[in-house]
C-alpha cells in the first residue's frame, strides 16, 4: 500500500493506491483512535471520531464527524512569507487604462435574459469577423436582469460591468431590452468613471433591427482589433484566480499545494493571486487570517467570515453543510478537511486585502499579493466572481473533473493520474507529480497565447443571488 502521511502531529494517513479495505485517496488510521478522539491530519483537527477505530482501519464518514464550532473566537497572530522578489515578463495585449489581457476577445453581455438570444445571434454570426489577433467573440448569456430587487439588483449590475471591464475583452457590446431593472442608463453610470472608449450599447426596443444594429457595432469592433499586437508586459500586470472543484482526498496533497506554489511565485514578481470560495476556509480561517499582512486586514477578513456564517444560520442551515457527495466519495469526511487542502492554492504569501463581491482590483504598484474575495463555494459563481473581480486566467484543481469553463481561460489542474489520463479532452495539467515548473511553464505559455485551456472555447457567466426575485 503506497500512503503518505502529511504532517507528524497527524493520526490519520492517506491511502495513495487504494486496496480492497480503504479507496484511494482516503485515511486510515496511524493509531488506536478512540471514540470522541480528535482525527489529525495537516497538523489541524478534521473532526471526531464518532466510535472506537483501531490502527489501518479505514477513517470516513461512517466512524469520524465535523468539530466546527459555528461560534469560534479568532485571533491575530501573523504568520505569512513575504516571496523572493522576481522580474518576469509575459506578452500581452497592452491596455490603456487598467492591466493587460491575456487574450484578445469582444464580449456580448446582455443587460437582462430577455436579450440572451440576440446576444447569441450576434455572436454566432460574427464568427466570420474573427480574423488578425482576435482570439474570438463572446456572447454572455444569463437568467437575470429584471425582477431583482436591492442588492440582487445592484450585485447584478456590478458583476456586468466587472466583466466589461476584463482586461481579456478588447472591446464590448452591451445588449439591453429597454424596460429591465438592469437598464442601460445605470450600468453607463457605473461605468463612466473608468473612462472605458472601448463598450458600445443599445437598447433592443429602440432600434428597427436589433440585429442589423448590433453587427455594424461588432464589423466595428474586429476591423479595428484584428491589428491589436502582444507587447511585453511586466508580470505584475498578471491577477490569477485560484478555485477548485469536485476537490478528493488528493485535493490538499498535490494540485492544491502546486498552486500556492505558482501564486508565491506570482506574487513574487509583483502579480495578484485571488483566493475565494468562502464556506470552504470554515475549520481553516484562522490559518488565513494569521497571513493578512496587518490588524486592519484581519478585521476585514474575519468580518467576511463571520458575515457568509450568519448567512448560514439565518437560513436555517449549519454551516458545515458540505462536503459534496462527490468530495466524500473521493475521501474528503469533513469540511475541516476540505478546507485545510483548499486553502493551500493560496501558498505562503500574505494577504493584502479583502475583496467585496463585484470589487475589482486596480493597477497600482503597491496592489500585489494575495486577496481574499467574498463569494460563495459554487464553480460558476465562484470562477465569475474572480474574473469579475480581475483575474485574466482561473486556475481550477480538481479531483472529479468539469468541462465548465467562466468568461476568462479556465485551466483545468487534476490531482490524480485516473482523472488525468480518463478526461484529457478536460484536463490541462496533472499535478499528481507535483511538476511546479511545468505548471508554470505551461501558465506562461496560455497566458502569452501559445496554449489554448481545453474548455476555453466554453464561456459561462453565473451570479451569486441571495434575495427575492419578482
Amino acid at each position: 500500500m503506497k500512503t503518505v502521511i502529511i504532517n507528524e502531529k497527524d493520526n490519520v494517513g492517506v491511502n495513495l493506491d487504494g486496496d480492497d479495505k480503504i479507496p484511494a485517496g482516503h485515511k486510515f488510521a496511524l493509531t488506536d483512535i478512540a471514540e470522541g478522539e480528535y482525527v489529525i491530519k495537516y497538523g489541524e483537527i478534521i473532526g471526531k471520531a464518532t466510535q472506537n477505530i483501531l490502527k489501518g482501519d479505514w477513517v470516513h464518514t461512517h466512524n469520524v464527524k465535523s468539530h466546527l464550532d459555528e461560534n469560534v473566537a479568532y485571533r491575530y497572530e501573523f504568520n505569512a512569507n513575504i516571496p523572493e522578489k522576481t522580474a518576469l515578463t509575459f506578452q500581452g495585449y497592452k491596455r490603456e487604462k487598467g492591466r493587460a489581457g491575456i487574450r484578445n476577445e469582444i464580449y456580448i453581455i446582455p443587460t437582462v435574459g430577455c436579450v440572451n438570444n440576440v446576444c447569441i445571434r450576434l455572436a454566432k454570426e460574427a464568427q466570420s469577423y474573427v480574423q488578425g489577433s482576435i482570439d474570438g467573440i463572446y456572447a454572455l448569456p444569463h437568467q437575470f436582469g429584471c425582477s431583482q430587487l436591492g442588492e440582487d439588483n445592484e450585485n447584478i449590475k456590478k458583476l456586468l460591468c466587472a466583466i466589461a471591464l476584463n482586461p481579456n475583452a478588447s472591446f464590448v457590446l452591451i445588449v439591453g431590452l429597454g424596460c429591465e431593472n438592469n437598464g442601460l442608463d445605470g450600468m453607463k453610470e457605473y461605468l463612466a468613471p473608468y473612462g472605458r472608449e472601448n463598450i458600445a450599447y443599445f437598447n433592443c426596443q429602440e432600434v428597427e433591427d436589433e440585429h442589423a444594429y448590433g453587427m455594424s457595432i461588432l464589423k466595428n469592433f474586429a476591423d479595428k482589433a484584428k491589428d491589436l499586437k502582444r507587447e511585453t508586459v511586466d508580470l505584475s500586470e498578471l491577477c490569477i484566480g485560484l478555485k477548485c472543484g469536485g476537490s478528493d482526498g488528493y485535493s490538499g496533497l498535490t494540485a492544491n499545494p502546486l498552486v500556492g506554489k505558482i501564486s508565491d511565485r506570482v506574487v513574487g514578481a509583483g502579480g495578484s493571486a485571488i483566493l475565494t470560495e468562502v464556506p470552504e476556509m470554515f475549520g481553516a480561517e484562522q490559518l488565513l487570517m494569521n497571513k493578512c499582512k496587518n490588524a486592519e486586514v484581519f478585521e476585514k477578513y474575519k468580518k467576511m467570515i463571520e458575515d457568509f456564517k450568519a448567512y448560514y444560520t439565518t437560513q436555517g442551515f449549519p454551516v458545515y453543510e458540505n462536503p459534496s457527495p462527490g468530495n466524500k466519495k473521493g475521501g474528503i469526511t469533513t469540511l475541516e478537511e476540505k478546507s485545510l487542502g483548499c486553502i493551500e492554492k493560496a501558498g505562503s504569501s500574505e494577504i493584502v486585502d479583502v475583496l467585496a463581491y463585484g470589487e475589482m482590483l486596480g493597477k497600482n504598484e503597491n496592489e500585489g499579493g494575495v486577496y481574499a474575495l467574498n463569494a460563495p463555494g459554487n464553480d460558476l459563481i465562484a470562477a465569475t466572481a474572480l474574473a469579475a473581480s480581475g483575474a485574466q486566467i482561473v486556475l481550477f484543481t480538481t479531483g472529479r473533473g468539469t468541462p465548465f469553463s467562466t468568461f476568462v481561460p479556465t485551466m483545468k489542474i487534476s490531482t490524480n493520474d485516473r482523472l488525468a489520463g480518463m478526461k484529457q479532452g478536460w484536463i490541462d495539467f496533472n499535478a499528481y507529480g507535483m511538476d511546479e515548473n511545468g505548471l508554470f511553464d505551461l501558465i506562461l505559455k496560455t497566458v502569452n497565447g501559445e496554449y489554448k485551456c481545453k474548455s476555453e472555447d466554453v464561456r459561462e457567466i453565473a451570479f451569486y443571488k441571495t434575495g427575492v426575485t419578482l
